[in-house]
C-alpha cells in the first residue's frame, strides 16, 4: 500500500479547502506520513457551480454510494452538514469498515454518542477536529496535549459571526441589525443567521468540548443558551465604563461535583486576554489543574483553516491505519466504559455577578426602591451609574452586583419590573471576573 484512499462527500466551502490543502501540501503530508493521501472521489449534488479549486471530472460523482461502497477508499470525509442524510452516510461508512472525518458539530452534538457506538462496534474511528473552533487544534489539545490534567474550566469564544458582530458594535457603535447586515455582506453570517446569533452553534461546540474535557457523554440538552440578538450598543458602552468587554461566551466549569454548561452574552474584564479577541476570530481559555491557564487562538471558520483541521484528522487516521492501531485515542478522550454522567447544575443554581440596566422614571426614591428589593433577595450592589434626564422621562440606571444566585436575581427582577417607576423590562448580562472564581 503506497497510498491511503480518501473520499469526500460535500464539495462546498470547507470541501474546497480540504482539496486545496491536500493538493498544495501534498509533499509535506507525504513526508510526515510516509505515504500519500489520495483523493479518490468527490461527491456532491451540484458539480457544475463555480469553485475555487478544481477536481478532475473522472473523480466527481453525484452519488455518495460511489464513495461509501468503494473498497479503495479507507477514509470518508463528510462535509455536507445537516442531521439526516449525513448521519445515514456516516453510519454506512462505518459499517463498511471505513474511518470517518466530519466537521458536522450539529450532528455530533445531537447524535454523537450513537455514532461513537457504531464506530466502536465496527472498530473504526470518527475524527472531528474541524467541528469545534475551526482551524484551532482545540480537540487535539483537550484529548492529547492536556491528557495529564483534570480540566477545571473552559471559557470560549466559539462563534466568529457573533464575535464579529459584537466587535463592530463595540468599536463603531453599530446597532445589532446594522452589524449583522455588515457580517452578512462580508460572508461571515448566513442569510438566515439564527443558529449563530441565538447561540445554538456555540452550544453544539460546547456540548462536544465539555464531554471531552470532563469525561461525560455529550449532553446538548443540558446546555443553557442565550444569544446576542437583544444586545443594545448602550449596554456595551456602559460595560466599557465599568471596565468590561462584552463577548458571547461558552462556559463549562466543573466544581463541587457538578458541571455548568452555559452559553450567553458575558461581560469580562477588559484587560483579560479573551477581551482582546476581535473580529471573526475564536479563542478558548482552558484551566487544567497541572498546566494552569492556557489559551488557544485563531480563525474558527473559513475554507482553509477548517480544511486544515480536516486534513489533520486525515493524517492521524492514516497513521493509525499504517500502524494497525484503530481507535488508538477514544473519541471523547476517556475510555467508553469510564464515561460518567455528571450532575448538571441548573442555571437557577449558578452564582455569578450581574449587570442590570433599568429603564426608570426620573423621580425621587427610585434608586432606593430598586436597591431595597435587591437587598431583600440577598443581592449586593457593587457599582451604580445613574444618568440624568435628557428628553425622555425614563432614564437608565445601571448597576453591577457582587456574586449572587441566579434564582435570587430572577426573583428580584420579577418584583422590580412590576414597580410603577420602572418603564420596561430590565436588561440583564452576566459577568465573569475574579470574584466569580474564573478568568483570573
Amino acid at each position: 500500500m503506497n497510498a491511503i484512499g480518501v473520499g469526500l462527500i460535500g464539495w462546498g466551502t470547507v470541501g474546497c479547502g480540504v482539496v486545496e490543502v491536500l493538493n498544495s501540501n501534498a509533499e509535506a503530508i507525504e513526508s510526515r506520513l510516509g505515504m500519500r493521501l489520495e483523493l479518490k472521489r468527490v461527491a456532491d449534488i451540484d458539480l457544475d457551480r463555480p469553485r475555487p479549486v478544481a477536481v478532475p471530472r473522472g473523480k466527481l460523482t453525484t452519488h455518495a454510494e460511489d464513495i461509501l461502497n468503494d473498497p479503495d477508499i479507507q477514509i470518508v470525509v463528510e462535509l455536507m452538514g445537516g442531521l439526516g442524510a449525513a448521519k445515514k452516510f456516516i453510519i454506512q461508512a462505518l459499517e463498511n469498515k471505513k474511518h470517518v472525518v466530519t466537521a458536522n458539530k450539529a450532528l455530533l452534538a445531537h447524535d454523537g454518542n450513537e455514532l461513537f457506538e457504531v464506530a466502536a462496534r465496527n472498530d473504526r474511528t470518527i475524527g472531528f477536529e474541524a467541528a469545534v473552533a475551526g482551524g484551532i487544534p482545540f480537540i487535539k489539545s483537550l484529548r492529547e496535549g492536556l491528557a495529564g490534567n483534570k480540566i477545571d474550566a473552559i471559557f470560549g469564544i466559539l462563534n466568529g459571526t457573533c464575535n464579529y458582530i459584537l466587535t463592530r458594535m463595540t468599536q463603531q457603535g453599530l446597532s445589532f441589525q446594522d452589524a449583522l447586515r455588515e457580517a452578512q455582506e462580508k460572508g461571515y453570517a448566513e442569510a438566515n443567521p439564527a443558529l449563530d446569533i441565538e447561540g445554538t452553534d456555540t452550544a453544539h461546540k460546547l456540548a462536544i468540548a465539555s464531554a471531552i474535557a470532563f469525561g461525560t457523554p455529550i449532553q446538548l440538552d443540558q446546555v443553557y443558551v442565550e444569544g446576542i440578538s437583544r444586545i443594545d450598543p448602550i449596554d456595551i458602552q456602559f460595560g466599557e465604563e465599568f471596565g468590561y468587554r462584552l463577548k458571547l461566551l461558552a462556559i463549562a466549569r466543573h466544581r463541587d461535583g457538578q458541571l455548568e454548561m452555559r452559553v450567553h452574552p458575558t461581560l469580562i474584564p477588559r484587560d483579560h486576554v479573551l477581551a482582546g479577541v476581535d473580529g471573526a476570530y475564536n479563542a478558548v481559555h482552558v484551566h487544567g489543574n497541572a498546566v494552569g491557564n492556557i489559551m488557544l487562538y485563531g480563525l474558527g471558520a473559513g475554507m482553509m483553516p477548517t480544511g486544515s483541521a480536516v486534513v489533520s484528522d486525515l493524517i492521524d487516521l492514516a497513521r493509525d491505519i499504517i500502524g494497525k492501531t484503530p481507535r488508538r485515542i477514544p473519541p471523547l478522550a476517556f475510555r467508553r466504559e469510564r464515561l460518567k454522567t455528571v450532575a448538571i447544575k441548573p442555571i437557577s443554581e449558578v452564582t455569578t455577578c450581574y449587570y442590570f440596566r433599568f429603564a426608570a422614571l426620573d423621580r425621587p426614591g427610585v434608586l432606593s426602591r430598586i436597591a431595597g428589593i435587591l437587598g431583600e433577595n440577598r443581592i449586593s450592589i457593587a457599582a451604580v451609574i445613574q444618568k440624568g434626564r435628557q428628553v425622555e422621562e425614563a432614564v437608565p440606571i445601571v448597576m453591577l452586583t457582587h456574586e449572587a444566585l441566579e434564582s435570587s436575581m430572577q426573583k428580584a427582577l420579577a418584583q422590580i419590573n412590576q414597580l410603577d417607576v420602572v418603564a420596561g423590562p430590565t436588561q440583564v448580562i452576566r459577568i465573569e471576573n475574579e470574584e466569580t472564581g474564573s478568568l483570573s
